[in-house]
């Protein structure tokens, strides 16, 4: 199983293998409603879209919080470049956030 996901990553744009870009969002697409009601416990409400907006920095998070380094989470931790990358996640968690009532 390991060498088909081995296989499955070997496809990158830049240094980001497009299976962890895809498998992500297609996660957290059909995990979404999930999520959503799961928010509703605490009283807020997001739709699919938030969701899609909060992947990446959700993905960033996680990463951070098990100490697993991936080129993005690099990108974005590394204080002396890469701000076109910042200020898109920046973006993205704006996005997300804003979408939440």
């Amino acid at each position: 199983m390991d060498r088909y996901i081995t296989y499955l990553r070997q496809f990158k744009v830049g240094p980001f293998a497009i299976f962890d870009i895809v498998a992500s969002y297609l996660g957290i697409y059909l995990l979404a409603p999930l999520l959503s009601r799961l928010l509703l416990l605490i009283g807020l409400k997001a739709d699919r879209s938030t969701w899609m907006w909060l992947t990446l920095p959700l993905a960033i998070l996680f990463h951070l919080i098990f100490k697993q380094n991936t080129p993005l989470s690099k990108m974005v931790l590394d204080p002396t470049g890469n701000w076109l990358v910042k200020i898109v996640i920046l973006f993205m968690l704006v996005m997300g956030i804003s979408k939440i009532h």
